[in-house]
Formats: structure tokens, C-alpha cells, sequence
């Protein structure tokens, strides 16, 4: 995803370069190469939430295994406790 948006953002500012004439066309590369960076630096923000994102979820995931898991330790316990006492 990231190399298809850079690759258009590099083909738009050649093409827009190529069609403008004299001075004109060295501006519109320059404002089309900080668009370019400024899409990159857009993309690699994107990348670093979901990637947040992803870190919170298998937080939440992993507390989710900690309760099953200390329910299933009470439950033994508590099955213990009742087998030990008729004993």
C-alpha cells in the first residue's frame, strides 16, 4: 500500500513536471516532491497506529487469557478444596 501511494505521488509530480514550462515546472516538482514526503511521512503515521492498534488488541487479548485462566485456577482450587474435605 505504502509503495503504491508513493509510486502515484512520484508519477503525478513527473507528469505535472513534464506538462509546465520553464521556471514554472521546476516549482510545481518541488511542491510535488514535498508532496511526496509528506505522503510518505502520512503513510509511515498510518502504519505506526495500526501497528498501536495491533499492540492494544493483544493487550486486550492476552488480559482476556489471564481471566479464563484464573477461573480455571479458582475452579481447580475450589474442586480440590471440596475433594480434599471429604476425604
Amino acid at each position: 500500500m505504502k509503495k503504491i501511494a508513493l509510486t502515484l505521488v512520484a508519477v503525478s509530480a513527473l507528469g505535472l513536471a513534464a506538462c509546465s514550462g520553464g521556471g514554472t515546472g521546476n516549482n510545481n516538482a518541488g511542491n510535488e516532491a514535498n508532496t511526496t514526503t509528506e505522503a510518505g511521512n502520512d503513510v509511515g503515521n498510518a502504519t505506526d497506529a495500526q501497528n498501536a492498534a495491533n499492540d492494544a488488541l493483544s493487550q486486550v487479548e492476552n488480559a482476556g487469557a489471564d481471566a479464563v485462566n484464573a477461573v480455571e485456577n479458582t475452579v481447580a482450587a475450589a474442586t480440590n478444596a471440596v475433594e480434599n474435605s471429604s476425604h
